[in-house]
């Protein structure tokens, strides 16, 4: 590694470890019990009704539904994170690792819930009667601190800018190191032609193009699982060892404590959340623009989106790989694992259909991960900023998107590592702090459906004070 960016890498780290060990998995352990408990174990209770919500017809004619709207997230969520995320914390974890990315995901169940339940209490309105919001914005309205909401809305562009869109760059470039053409120069070539991309097409001028990969990454990600599935049945010879490997390893404290930052514990956390996102205060952005009748039914869906990413989409790669015969090893971490562990299963399909996958994926992340950015920025001016600072925005973010293909590994990973923790360290807290209005629209929701109504909100029915846009 260039000795400059060693030198980033090793501040990157010491920050990350001190957040990791045990800020990051203390927080998310302790907000899921307690939101788990306080909802009274939401995420078993109410998943039926979570289903009934799914089912029901949009309010608007021609409006999508809760249910397509779910279906096409959860496929195009098939990304870097659900593949090369799974197969790194499986190399540098182990085993035990996707037990913890489980325990992850059904804790944070319950926290996605309430931070989403708060971005749509607390939503705004646009001038045309769409919503927008997320948690600076009820950091703003119910904390009143709108210092702490720029400074969390800061924090979110340099998770998805920076340390999102540099790794799946990265990873994006990983995914060909298999192939025969790949060299010294290839990481640069392939960054340039990212970055290139990326930039028509938050410029405007490639409109066409994002409309088509849009299009093409529910069927690719509806494409992936499939394969997934195949691999796992074709092998299940292997599926008892691999469980009886997953949930040894996964309590195996000699070895988590022996070396806890590269523990199957810590993987499990770190991909985990990664790849759902529960907690981090990201999927509230998405909640707040749903249109639907009740708060609590945004966060039922939000729910059951972290349990379908992490419980069968990761845990269809991490069975995958596991079942191909192919072991594990420090040395395969990300992309390369899964090339090999599907060139053992299907022959030289695999890796092709992989590079193609992530291709695909890695690509259209980096387009949805900008548009994070650009909410935030409204957020912190108060206004749409100028198109020439925009214009300046984008050209940066083209170039982080170039520099994300040439980096090691290593300084990719640990930079997203150590956006994602700190994102996790402001927003916990706050819905820990916020928690009564969304527990309080819950029992709302539940006392009308016992009532036989379908739920509508108001916001004196919790005796909620704020000031909100909707709702009233």
């Amino acid at each position: 590694m260039n000795p400059i960016l060693q030198s980033i890498d090793s501040v990157v780290t010491a920050i990350s470890g001190v957040l990791y060990m045990p800020w990051v998995p203390l927080l998310l352990v302790v907000a899921g019990l307690t939101f788990t408990f306080r909802s009274k174990f939401i995420q078993v209770r109410l998943l039926r009704e979570t289903f009934r919500v799914l089912s029901e017809k949009p309010k608007t004619e021609g409006a999508v539904s809760s249910f397509g709207a779910l279906m096409v997230s959860t496929a195009s969520r098939v990304g870097t994170g659900n593949i090369v995320g799974v197969a790194s914390a499986i190399c540098l974890g182990g085993y035990g690792a996707v037990f913890w990315m489980w325990v992850t995901a059904i804790l944070g169940g319950a926290s996605a819930f309430v931070e989403s339940t708060l971005a749509q209490i607390y939503k705004r309105r646009n001038k045309d009667g769409s919503s927008y919001g997320g948690p600076s914005y009820y950091i703003e309205t119910a904390l009143h601190q709108r210092w702490l909401g720029v400074v969390f809305a800061i924090i979110i562009i340099l998770t998805y800018a920076v340390g999102y869109n540099m790794l799946a760059s990265y990873n994006l470039q990983s995914a060909f190191s298999g192939f025969s053409f790949y060299g010294e120069s290839t990481p640069l070539i392939i960054g340039i032609i990212l970055a290139v991309l990326f930039a028509l097409c938050v410029m405007g001028g490639a409109k066409r193009l994002t409309k088509i990969t849009g299009a093409l990454v529910p069927i690719m990600g509806v494409i992936y699982v499939a394969i997934a599935l195949f691999v796992v049945i074709t092998h299940l010879s292997f599926v008892p060892t691999v469980f009886a490997n997953i949930f040894s390893d996964a309590f195996n404290f000699s070895a988590i404590f022996g070396g806890f930052t590269g523990s199957c514990l810590m993987e499990g956390v770190k991909r985990g959340l990664y790849s759902n996102e529960a907690g981090m205060g990201s999927a509230p952005n998405a909640a707040a623009t749903a249109d639907v009748s009740h708060p609590v039914k945004q966060g039922l869906v939000q729910m059951l989106s972290v349990f379908i990413d992490t419980l069968v989409i990761c845990s269809a790669t991490a069975l995958m790989c596991l079942c191909s015969g192919v072991a594990p090893s420090a040395e395969m971490a990300g992309a390369p694992y899964v090339q090999t562990a599907l060139q053992a299963s299907l022959g030289n399909f695999g890796p092709i259909f992989i590079a193609v996958s992530m291709a695909l994926f890695a690509f259209t992340t980096l387009i949805g991960n900008y548009y994070y950015c650009e909410g935030c920025m409204r957020f912190i001016f108060k206004r749409t900023p100028s198109k020439t600072f925009l214009t300046v925005f984008r050209v940066i973010a083209a170039i982080i998107v170039m520099l994300g293909a040439v980096i090691s590994m290593q300084l990719a990973w640990d930079t997203a590592d150590l956006f994602q923790a700190l994102m996790v360290v402001i927003n916990i807290p706050v819905i820990l702090i916020l928690a009564r209005p969304a527990l309080a629209a819950l029992k709302d929701y539940m006392d009308q459906r016992k009532a036989g109504k379908e739920p509508e909100f108001k916001a004196a029915s919790i005796n909620l004070k704020d000031k909100t846009d909707f709702w009233n």
